[in-house]
């Protein structure tokens, strides 16, 4: 890659990221306003170096044994599987390679192997750094090099969440080899490691080749519009990856563009979230994209365009796209700018739609009136959205009562959350009633009725669509139903229905085409040449099919 010095010699593939950033140091430590309960013994970090990072370079890419996938029990494709416990393989691998042993790892390790040794399968790996209930040493490229090492080939695991470290691009590096060499994991979170553009690029690269992984969070981590386009790239490519996280991850309005340009083909992703682009103008250009993208895709489920700058004109392009939406089941538009005017083109389109179940329109300012616009539609018209969020919308009473009224006169509308809004006696004693009844369950609902003085009111309750989407609690269960009912109502993005096709490979410049006979998208007489102008918007190159290549080639998929 460019910019980054190069190892050399024979085994630059299996040297240690030593150079890694952020390796223990104290400067690392005041980033993440983290104090470690251990001390290291390895005697005072090195000063750091000015110089760039150093990430070794990917070795040429191996032959890949692709074959079909059973949910039921994970494939191992003939790898062996691992000798002793993970324990006692870490600790070998961290004295093998002269590495400090992180005691965190260790801790989780040591869990995993109980779990083993019940017989248990399809392990999620959770090593992430925000955990409050055990003390934490984040986990650095340098410890993740080793952690790697470990899970390559093993059957047991199928998810890693190493959320909230410091992996930075020297751990996305060894992400991208694991990627290449696990061939049961179908979940990684990688939210919030400092992963920059070059790490983006590499993971993104990784994942052309790979045909198991399912669902993958990069949230928080700024790859900006350059890791942003690799991303997009690899989805013309990519036949297995269902849901992709990019929230918060600075991309800018190329990315976008070329998101929704790729998604108009891309049947296989189901769940995509693009919240908080860096947007510039006021001409909602994302939402003009991703609208049309709407139209002409008819397989996303789960679509997060939080933070989008969206005004009333474009919720009427996003309200005409869902007129024609047959597959979209989950909506967040939450964090815009919409207004009363707004809900009239959404109540519009409810009263047809019979596929979104459910619609966040958390910190918005659809005010009173766009609720009653709301209530009227759920009341007389509208008998499949399930659950609704109007946090923080500047609602009175008014409006808050005649959802209330939809809640008890429609079965269908389950979980509503209301919070945040300006409540009144009237408003109270509604949501209280709704509860004593057993039409609205206090599980489905973010509000608690309590009496003072004889007089009905209204308390939080940490319930809601995606409660936990940045955090986990201290206490409880992390993944309650709850306090994630969004994700719990609409399952975009879990281990049900998965499995992969047995594809074709066939070789471009820098990235694959995968051909399935199955699900494929016929193009009559299209040569790889003619697809030139789709792939030349993302400056790939192409070249002739690899020898031996039969006529599966004419068949794209997601391109």
């Amino acid at each position: 890659m460019a910019g980054i010095p190069q190892p050399t010699g024979c085994d630059a593939q299996e040297t240690g990221p030593a150079h890694a950033p952020g390796r223990h140091d104290n400067a690392a430590t005041r980033r993440w306003g983290h104090t470690s309960m251990w001390r290291s013994r390895e005697g005072p970090t090195p000063a750091k170096s000015s110089a760039p990072p150093r990430i070794p370079t990917p070795s040429p890419r191996p032959a890949w044994v692709l074959a079909n996938r059973r949910a039921a029990r994970p494939v191992t494709y003939g790898a062996p599987e691992p000798i002793g416990s993970l324990q006692e393989h870490y600790n070998n691998l961290c004295k093998e390679k002269s590495k400090k042993i992180n005691p965190f790892i260790l801790h989780i390790l040591q869990g995993v192997d109980e779990e083993i040794e019940q017989g248990l399968e399809g392990i999620t790996l959770n090593v992430a750094g925000n955990n409050q209930l055990i003390p934490v040493e984040r986990v650095t490229g340098d410890d993740f090099w080793i952690l790697s090492k470990v899970l390559e080939k093993n059957p047991y695991i199928n998810g890693l969440d190493v959320r909230y470290n410091i992996l930075r691009d020297v751990g996305a590096y060894y992400a991208a080899k694991l990627l290449q060499k696990q061939y049961n994991l179908i979940y990684l979170n990688l939210m919030f490691n400092d992963i920059g553009p070059e790490g983006g690029d590499l993971i993104a690269k990784a994942l052309y080749k790979n045909v198991t992984l399912k669902y993958l969070r990069m949230t928080g981590n700024k790859i900006e519009n350059e890791g942003g386009m690799s991303f997009a790239a690899m989805l013309q490519i990519n036949s297995s990856l269902e849901k992709l996280d990019l929230g918060d991850c600075d991309l800018g309005m190329q990315s976008v563009i070329a998101f929704a340009t790729v998604l108009t083909q891309n049947q296989k992703i189901k769940g995509i979230n693009l919240n908080r682009p860096i947007l510039y103008g006021e001409q909602e250009e994302s939402t003009v994209h991703l609208s049309h993208m709407l139209k002409e895709n008819h397989c996303l489920v789960e679509l997060h365009m939080s933070k989008h700058g969206m005004r009333n004109g474009g919720m009427k392009q996003l309200c005409d796209a869902l007129y024609l939406s047959k597959s979209l089941r989950y909506l967040d538009v939450s964090c815009n700018k919409i207004t009363r005017d707004g809900m009239v083109f959404l109540a519009d389109v409810l009263k047809s739609n019979t596929t979104l179940e459910v619609i966040d329109l958390s910190f918005n300012r659809i005010e009173t009136a766009g609720a009653k616009c709301l209530s009227e539609t759920l009341t007389s018209h509208n008998r499949s959205l399930k659950a609704l969020s109007v946090v923080s919308n500047n609602i009175e009473g008014e409006g808050l009562v005649a959802l209330s009224q939809s809640v008890n006169t429609n079965l269908t509308l389950s979980n509503i959350y209301i919070w945040g809004n300006k409540f009144d006696e009237a408003t109270c004693v509604a949501y209280s009633e709704l509860i004593q009844t057993g039409c609205l369950k206090p599980d489905n609902t973010d509000v608690e009725p309590y009496v003072v003085d004889g007089r009905v009111h209204l308390a939080e309750v940490s319930n809601g669509l995606k409660k936990h989407y940045y955090w986990t609690p201290t206490y409880g269960e992390a993944c309650s139903h709850s306090a994630n009912a969004g994700f719990n109502l609409v399952p975009v993005g879990h281990q049900q229905d998965w499995g992969a096709g047995r594809p074709f490979a066939g070789e471009l410049a820098d990235v694959w085409i995968c051909v399935s006979t199955s699900h494929q998208r016929e193009y009559s007489g299209m040569t790889p040449l003619s697809m030139a102008p789709l792939l030349f918007l993302f400056g790939l190159t192409i070249l002739c099919p690899p020898p031996g290549a039969g006529p599966e080639t004419l068949h794209v998929l997601n391109l």
